[in-house]
């Protein structure tokens, strides 16, 4: 499918590449620290990219990851390697093929607080995987804060052998829109593997080839599924962290305001819960005693029995959020016309474990948006906030 797509994607030009005719530079650091016996240390691999990206680059690294693998067989759930990224740009064929190779040999991305990464160096960096197994992959993808990722849309290389010698201006513009959607479909179909948000896709090809689209904003980080490193905690009210959390569960459609958000206690929050269960059984007309089991332990002041029936149905699948110190409840969304209110509890200070969950008239519902695995702490943060600047 790759060498298929070659003519089309040598077609198209991403980035500030200048041809030297050496390619990007690579480096490896391996480390060794003590584990748990002396029979078992841990070794840590980290690679360096720097310099332009050209044809061949995806090879060298493949070569230098193979040697890793076999020198020191990886651990399973533990990546290979850290790939460090610092480039311009260059071949864009080139930057999908290094990030299709990090997703095979599980190498995760960075971009260091004193680094660029653009064009398709910024296509690689969405190749950042620390395990994979079959179709089903955890990516991750960080960048420091100060270090800049770029993308931009492609150009047409009028240089590039498919698009030469045209018969006449009709025949140009039909090859010109075939490379073109050539090259839109192997964006998409990379995008769509890496598992990135596709109206991130639309953006950018939506946008001129020199606007470039920056990883700076919370909603950037979020639709990436990228982590900052070295941000703080929000400088803002739990009010305002709780309508931060429920506008990203309900995908930003009819943002609440910190105004709607009502605090409520930990038993406040499962009885509130289970009483939209009891109310779903309920109407489903169950028959049986368990509406009325339901009913007594809400009524009930035994806070232990309230724990203990609200964990047995959250281990048994139902769509209750785990508790954590004081809970929100935040009213005034509408999904598919129909009323929804979004419950959530969190610790100010613990940004990275909270629990949300969206209440139907029906049924509870989980996010309609999850949060990046590895930094969940991203939806205490309105979309909008810019939490890396330019520099």
């Amino acid at each position: 499918m790759f060498r298929a797509l070659l003519p089309i994607v040598a077609a198209l030009s991403l980035g500030l590449f200048v041809p030297n005719g050496n390619g990007a530079t690579l480096t490896v650091t391996t480390s060794t620290i003590p584990g748990l016996t002396a029979r078992t240390p841990i070794t840590t691999h980290k690679i360096r990219l720097s310099g332009p990206i050209e044809e061949g680059d995806a090879s060298k690294l493949r070569t230098i990851l193979e040697r890793l693998r076999k020198d020191s067989p990886p651990v399973s759930g533990r990546p290979l390697a850290t790939l460090e990224l610092s480039s311009a740009g260059g071949d864009v064929f080139e930057g999908f093929k290094i990030g299709y190779l990090l997703r095979e040999f599980n190498v995760v991305t960075i971009v260091r607080a004193r680094d660029l990464c653009l064009s398709s160096c910024a296509l690689a960096f969405l190749g950042g995987t620390a395990s994979h197994l079959g179709p089903d992959f955890t990516p991750s993808r960080s960048i420091e804060i100060g270090g800049q990722v770029g993308f931009h849309n492609f150009t047409l290389n009028p240089d590039s052998d498919a698009l030469s010698t045209p018969r006449d201006a009709r025949e140009g513009m039909v090859r010109g829109f075939a490379v073109a959607r050539g090259g839109t479909a192997a964006l998409v179909r990379y995008a769509a593997s890496m598992g990135i948000d596709t109206s991130f896709v639309a953006l950018l090809l939506g946008r001129p080839a020199d606007q470039w689209t920056y990883v700076d904003s919370d909603r950037a980080f979020v639709m990436l599924d990228a982590c900052p490193i070295g941000l703080g905690l929000p400088p803002i009210s739990p009010p305002a962290i709780a309508a931060n959390i429920c506008n990203h569960a309900t995908g930003w459609f009819q943002p609440a305001s910190p105004s709607q958000a009502r605090a409520v206690s930990t038993q406040e929050s499962k009885k509130h819960l289970l009483g939209h269960i009891r109310d779903n059984v309920s109407a489903f007309s169950v028959r049986g005693p368990l509406v009325a089991q339901l009913q007594a332990v809400i009524d009930s002041r035994d806070s232990l029995l309230v724990d203990s029936v609200y964990d047995d149905l959250r281990n048994a699948g139902i769509a209750l959020p785990e508790q954590f110190g004081t809970g929100y409840e935040v009213a005034g969304y509408s999904i598919a016309e129909l009323d929804v209110q979004c419950h959530v509890s969190f610790r100010r200070d613990s940004p990275d474990r909270f629990g949300v969950v969206l209440i139907g008239a029906k049924q509870l519902m989980k996010s309609l948006r999850q949060p990046p695995a590895a930094c969940p702490g991203l939806f205490f943060y309105d979309q909008d906030d810019i939490l890396n600047p330019r520099r």
